[in-house]
């Protein structure tokens, strides 16, 4: 069990106890005992009780709940409030903007223990008329849970992508060697709802006998076939399905589950369709069904019907943006504000990784819930990043913070502090119900501020939890190549933000891409990857990637915005 599944077991308990109206004291010191082992490098689980009280922010009550959980991998007092509390009230506590206070007055009040009731009391109005509720929170709640609802059944790529390529490993040595990973992994969609694959196979009944026999997967009969086998990989109860097909079909039948839909609708250089092709010929490869129609192979994740057939044609599917090109990582946080390691400890991390270069922006003064810093503590970091750059000289360090956008559109701070940066992430932080007006006017006129370097997660969305706010994604990147300002794809898993959709139009506006981890601690500046996987869907090369070019240019570069 790891430090932050202990820290959610506990959060989880402090909110029903919060719920459950029971000593406010006591909920307090369990949240913050979470909060703190969230930020916490010792691994707790196993430890005995003498040593956990050595560690900070744990006392004696905490520790003897993590030796309990290391013992017997469950909490009595946690277990105790959930015998009390309708299934339905601990996904309730998941909604934004409604707390255990809020959760409770719906239960007592309202007799809601799911989902789907508080919808339907939205949807007659009752809970507008509860204290502490009014039409404008309902209203919220409504919007929340229709997109949460309409998300239920998928999960983040970043979650999925190590279990289907460990699934993939156990399914080509107990099936065929031959299978291979398709559908919406393969095309490194941001979201997944099921985990595909397609086998070449001489005998389907065969193939599926063995199927039914592994123990990692649960079959579906109903929704099984002579050509698809379904069920789920039984640990995390992800769907799996299987294509079978002969060997002579399989790269056409690899082609057709492994390509969106308007990919598949192109016309190839033959006049045909792309699935037409797949469809009528049997290919054995995918390779062999690209050479039919003279085009290299085209990557799975870039086949969207968007930007793939003009690199094709143009041979730069070999210039794609690949893990191996990212040379330095800006957007990363530390303990000057929510962070979890020190900006030494991030800085060497990067190094570890072979970075030649680390942008540190912590949080500014307005984000006081992640500790932003003032005046007084940037002077102090960046006395910081002035003595690691002598004793880290394996590494360039630049000074940065991420601005919080204000309601106005200004940064959070004086231009005469703007200045003392080397570069600025702008990002909006707060007050995020905005219709589509003045979202876009307020990015742009944070983009139009001659200090602003990056705009961070341009539509503030988090994948499965919060529709992002909306803008008009063509002015934004209009005023972006404008003003010479770099847009952000914020690699982080939930964010992954600029949407891939919108990156081509801004190619074609000549702006600069910067893939950023946005990483709070050091295991995230490997988020780096998955916003490479999609910075690779929108098809960004090398040479339009900020953080891929060498130090001298991404110096050169910051010094002339500067001016």
């Amino acid at each position: 069990m790891t430090n932050q599944e202990i820290a959610d077991i506990l959060l989880l308990t402090a909110s029903l106890m919060e719920l459950h109206d029971e000593n406010s004291f006591k909920v307090r010191s369990i949240q913050n005992a979470g909060f703190q082992i969230e930020k916490t490098e010792v691994a707790l689980f196993g430890l005995s009780l003498p040593e956990l009280e050595k560690q900070d922010g744990i006392g004696k009550s905490i520790a003897a709940k993590i030796v309990e959980l290391s013992q017997t991998g469950k909490l009595t007092e946690l277990e105790t409030l959930k015998l009390n509390t309708p299934e339905g009230i601990v996904e309730l506590l998941d909604i934004k903007g409604i707390g255990p206070k809020k959760v409770k007055t719906l239960w007592k009040e309202l007799n809601i223990t799911c989902k789907e009731e508080l919808l339907e009391s939205c949807k007659t109005n009752a809970v507008a008329q509860l204290k502490g509720f009014g039409e404008k929170t309902q209203e919220n709640i409504i919007q929340v849970l229709q997109f949460v609802m309409k998300q239920s059944d998928k999960h983040l790529y970043g979650d999925i992508e190590a279990l289907a390529f460990e699934l993939e490993r156990k399914l080509k040595a107990d099936i065929s060697p031959q299978i291979q990973l398709c559908g919406d992994v393969r095309r490194m969609m941001e979201t997944i709802d099921c985990i595909s694959f397609v086998v070449p196979s001489t005998d389907f009944a065969e193939t599926v006998s063995v199927l039914q026999t592994l123990s990692y997967l649960s079959e579906d009969p109903a929704k099984s076939g002579l050509y698809r086998w379904r069920g789920a990989e039984r640990l995390k109860n992800i769907p799996v399905e299987i294509y079978l097909t002969t060997a002579e079909k399989f790269g056409s039948e690899l082609f057709k589950h492994s390509s969106g839909e308007k990919h598949l609708r192109l016309k190839s250089p033959s006049g045909k369709t792309f699935l037409h092709l797949a469809t009528t010929t049997a290919f054995a490869t995918e390779a062999a069904l690209y050479e039919h129609v003279n085009l290299p192979v085209i990557p799975s994740e870039l086949r969207e019907g968007y930007r793939e057939m003009q690199l094709a044609t143009n041979n730069l599917l070999s210039e794609l943006i690949t893990d191996a090109d990212i040379k330095g990582s800006f957007h990363n946080h530390s303990t000057y504000s929510d962070g979890k390691h020190t900006l030494e400890e991030m800085a060497k991390e990067c190094m570890a990784l072979g970075y030649a270069y680390f942008g540190i922006s912590d949080h500014s003064k307005s984000a006081f819930y992640a500790n932003g810093l003032d005046e007084t503590r940037i002077a102090r970091q960046q006395a910081e990043v002035d003595a690691l750059t002598i004793s880290l000289p394996g590494i360039k360090i630049f000074k940065g913070v991420e601005s919080d956008i204000l309601n106005d559109g200004s940064l959070d701070y004086a231009d005469e502090v703007l200045k003392t940066f080397d570069f600025i992430v702008a990002s909006i932080h707060s007050n995020l119900k905005m219709n589509e007006e003045k979202a876009t006017q307020r990015l742009i006129t944070a983009i139009e501020n001659p200090y602003t370097t990056m705009l961070g997660h341009p539509t503030g969305r988090l994948l499965l939890k919060r529709e992002g706010y909306p803008i008009d994604h063509k002015k934004i990147i209009d005023a972006c190549a404008a003003n010479n300002v770099i847009i952000e794809i914020n690699a982080h898993p939930w964010r992954l933000d600029m949407d891939w959709r919108h990156i081509g139009y801004a190619l074609d506006k000549g702006c600069i891409i910067s893939i950023n981890p946005d990483a709070h601690e050091k295991i995230g500046l490997q988020d780096m990857h998955f916003g490479v996987c999609v910075a690779r869907k929108a098809g960004l090369c090398k040479e339009q990637t900020f953080n891929a070019w060498p130090l001298e240019k991404v110096s050169s570069w910051l010094a002339s915005k500067g001016k």
